[in-house]
């Protein structure tokens, strides 16, 4: 999954916050203090279509959405740090020691469910 610039980070967090679809002008309201121009946000959401973030409905004015959920996201830029680590034992041994109690609790909850669902 290609990674985000900082702007196209700014308008997927509006796109994933929002309750539907929404317009280019709409995401330049919500962009305002940041100055950009309605053709930036036009380019920022070609360019994250072509990446696979976004798609856009047919209505006039067009208006897009996030094409996965942000936790798809960011589970996606977790697979890719694995996979491009030359030891994954050793990354994920560094990432479990450093994650709080409850969230240690949280990872044995999801793993117990993970094996249960395989097993079943």
């Amino acid at each position: 999954m290609a990674s985000l610039g900082e702007l196209e980070r700014a308008v997927m967090d509006r796109l994933w916050s929002a309750d539907g679809p929404v317009a280019a002008t709409t995401l330049r309201e919500e962009l305002a203090d940041r100055g950009v121009a309605l053709t930036t946000v036009h380019t920022v959401l070609t360019r994250l279509e072509h990446k696979g973030f976004v798609v856009h409905d047919d209505e006039r004015p067009r208006r897009f959405r996030a094409s996965a959920s942000r936790a798809d996201h960011s589970a996606e830029l977790m697979h890719e740090v694995l996979g491009n680590s030359g030891d994954r034992q050793a990354v994920l041994a560094r990432f479990v020691g450093s994650v709080s109690q409850d969230e240690a609790r949280l990872l044995r909850e999801l793993l117990a469910g993970a094996d249960d669902a395989a097993r079943g």
